[in-house]
């Protein structure tokens, strides 16, 4: 079985956003990509530099501003592609093993992700409700689960190898 069928089945798996949810996370995601990213970025790291100080030597590589627009940039890039993920399949193959490269483990998965969206209600204040925290956490959830799926599939590889 080739890599992106692997991958494509991963994906097939997981899948379970409902339609409703991807408009809300590609909603409100407009609100929060028109912000500076210089701030939504320092509310961002801030808040997983807090949570999880563990993770902070890996961000030594650049300025945390340049890390910010990468990371908005990365998360527009997957949210508009909500509807078509299939898409996008080798890119996020491709992250999760640069992902692995930089010594992320599959635990801190979870602290990215309540950093995440620590910063999006933070970020959208009273816009904020329990239907967009559900359907951000669905959609977190999907693209950290592909990745670690990703990741442990290369790590298999090369045992293997």
């Amino acid at each position: 079985m080739s890599q992106l069928t692997g991958t494509k089945k991963i994906l097939q798996k997981i899948i379970i956003m409902t339609t409703k949810q991807i408009e809300l996370v590609q909603e409100s995601w407009q609100l929060v990509a028109a912000m500076d990213s210089q701030s939504v970025g320092s509310l961002f790291y801030n808040r997983l530099f807090e949570i999880a100080p563990q993770v902070k030597p890996m961000f030594s590589r650049g300025s945390l501003n340049e890390q910010s627009r990468k990371l908005l940039s990365m998360i527009s890039y997957v949210i508009g592609k909500l509807k078509s993920l299939d898409d996008i399949l080798e890119e996020v193959k491709k992250l999760a093993r640069r992902h692995v490269n930089y010594g992320v483990q599959e635990e801190h998965y979870t602290m990215v992700g309540r950093a995440l969206l620590w910063t999006l209600e933070a970020g959208l204040g009273d816009k904020w409700n329990e239907e967009l925290e559900k359907s951000w956490t669905v959609c977190y959830t999907i693209l950290a689960e592909a990745m670690i799926k990703a990741a442990k599939s290369d790590e298999r590889e090369v045992a293997g190898a």
